[in-house]
C-alpha cells in the first residue's frame, strides 16, 4: 500500500516550552497587541492555585476579574461558548487566553469563531474551513500532557439540546501561542499523568501509520514516540520530576501536530464511539484499545512496516537489533502492551472495556458510530463491521 508523494503541513503555533516558559507571557501579549483578555479556565484550577500561577506572570496589564471565567464544565458546549462570548463583547476584549485542558480549549476555539465571524449562531459554521473573518488573538496554557488540543485545527462543542456533537475544522482555530511550562501541569496525579500520556502515545501511533501521513508529520511522531518511551513511566512514578514533565509536555505537544496533519485511524473512530455511546474516558476507552487496534493492523504490510520504525522509537537499539526483521511489527505492540501494562501497575489504568463500563450490548450502537467516523478513512484497508466487533470483543 503506497500514500500519494502530495501532502499538505500545516503548524503555524509559535511554541514556548521549558521552564519559565510563563514568564514570557508579558511580551507575548504586548507582540500580540493584547490589553484586555478574556481568561477562561475551571474552578478546579482556581482552587489548586494554576490561576494564581497564571495571573501572577501577567504583570503588564491589568485584568478585572470580570475578564476571568471560572466556570468551563468538562466538555464544551454551546451554551458556555455563547455566555463567554458575550462577556468578551461586554467588556471589549481583545484576545483570548485559555488556561486548561481540552474542554476549555475547545470552548475558547468557539468563543474566537463567534467573535471573528460575528455570528451569535455557532450551529452556521460547523463543518470545514467555514470561518474567513480575522480570528482575534489567542494563547493556549494547556495543564494536560496529552490532548495536543493546543496545536490542533479542531474544536468538539456539544449542543445539548439536540444531544449531538458538534465538529469545527478550521486553520484559523489554531492558537497564536501555546505556552508549555511545567509547573501547570505538576498538579496531575499519577493516574490522570498515565491517561494522558497513552493518549498522547496514541496520537503518535496514529499519526505514524494513518494512510495521510507525510515527512513531516512522520519527524513529529517518531519524536514524540522517543519521549514517551523513555519519560512517560518515569513521570507516572514521579509525578513532580520537572525534566520528566518538560519532556512529555514536549511529547504530547508534537504527537498532536503530527496528529492533526496526518489524522486518526481506527483506534480513535472506536474509541470516541465508545466514548460518545458508554460515556466514558475518552483517554480509558483509548488505553484500553491501543493494543487490540494494533494488533488488528499487524495484518496490513503498510501497518507492518510502520510499526518496526515504532520499536525503535520506543526501545533502545540493541532490542531492535536482536529481533528479526519479521517479528519486528509484532514487537512493536508487545512494547505498547508492556508500557500500559506497568502503569496499570503504578497508576490503576483500565486494560479491558468491561472494567470501564462499556457493556457488550453497546456494541451494536459502538460499530454504527465507528462505522460512519472520518478517521477510518484514514486507516489501512476497508474496515468492515466485523473488524470493529473483532475489536471490541478483544478489548472486552
Amino acid at each position: 500500500m503506497e500514500t500519494s508523494n502530495y501532502f499538505e503541513f500545516f503548524s503555524p503555533v509559535k511554541i514556548n516550552s521549558g521552564d519559565q516558559a510563563l514568564s514570557t507571557l508579558n511580551y507575548e501579549l504586548e507582540q500580540l497587541h493584547v490589553s484586555r483578555p478574556l481568561i477562561l479556565t475551571n474552578q478546579t484550577l482556581d482552587e489548586l492555585n494554576i490561576l494564581d500561577l497564571l495571573l501572577s506572570s501577567i504583570t503588564k496589564i491589568e485584568i478585572n476579574p470580570r475578564q476571568i471565567i471560572k466556570t468551563i464544565p468538562n466538555q464544551a458546549t454551546l451554551e458556555i461558548v455563547k455566555k463567554a462570548s458575550q462577556r468578551y463583547r461586554e467588556l471589549g476584549c481583545d484576545g483570548i487566553i485559555a488556561l486548561g485542558g481540552e474542554a476549555i480549549i475547545d470552548t475558547a476555539k468557539g468563543v474566537n469563531l463567534i467573535i471573528s465571524e460575528k455570528v451569535d449562531d455557532l450551529t452556521k459554521l460547523t463543518g470545514i474551513e467555514t470561518a474567513h473573518g480575522d480570528m482575534q488573538p489567542f494563547i493556549v496554557i494547556p495543564t494536560t500532557s496529552g490532548t495536543g488540543s493546543e496545536a490542533a485545527l479542531s474544536a468538539v462543542i456539544s449542543d445539548q439540546k439536540s444531544k449531538n456533537s458538534l465538529e469545527f475544522i478550521s486553520s484559523k482555530l489554531m492558537p497564536d501561542l501555546a505556552v508549555i511550562d511545567p509547573k501547570m501541569t505538576f498538579t496531575l496525579p499519577p493516574r490522570l499523568t498515565a491517561s494522558t500520556g497513552v493518549d498522547a502515545l496514541v496520537h503518535a501511533v496514529e499519526a505514524y501509520t494513518g494512510l495521510q501521513t507525510n515527512p513531516l508529520s512522520d519527524a513529529y511522531a517518531i519524536a514524540a514516540l522517543k519521549l514517551i518511551g523513555k519519560n512517560l513511566e518515569p513521570l507516572v512514578n514521579d509525578v513532580n520530576n520537572k525534566n520528566y514533565r518538560v519532556a512529555m509536555n514536549n511529547a504530547a505537544l508534537m504527537a498532536g501536530i503530527a496528529f492533526s496533519n496526518s489524522h486518526a485511524g481506527i483506534i480513535h473512530a472506536v474509541g470516541d464511539a465508545c466514548e460518545k455511546i458508554s460515556e466514558v474516558s475518552h483517554g480509558d476507552a483509548l488505553a484500553v484499545l491501543l493494543p487490540h487496534g494494533m494488533f488488528y493492523n499487524l495484518k496490513f504490510e503498510y501497518c507492518r512496516n510502520s510499526y518496526q520504525d515504532i520499536l525503535l522509537a520506543l526501545e533502545d537499539t540493541e532490542k531492535f537489533v536482536n529481533t528479526k526483521a519479521e517479528d519486528r511489527a509484532l514487537m512493536a505492540v508487545d512494547s505498547v502492551v508492556g508500557i500500559l501494562s506497568e502503569l496499570r501497575f503504578l497508576a490503576g489504568i483500565p486494560v479491558r472495556l468491561e472494567e470501564i463500563g462499556v457493556k457488550r450490548s453497546d456494541f451494536d450502537r459502538i460499530v454504527d458510530k465507528a462505522m460512519h467516523n472520518s478517521a477510518l478513512l484514514n486507516s489501512a484497508g476497508q474496515v468492515k463491521r466485523e473488524d470493529i466487533e473483532s475489536i471490541l470483543e478483544a478489548a472486552f
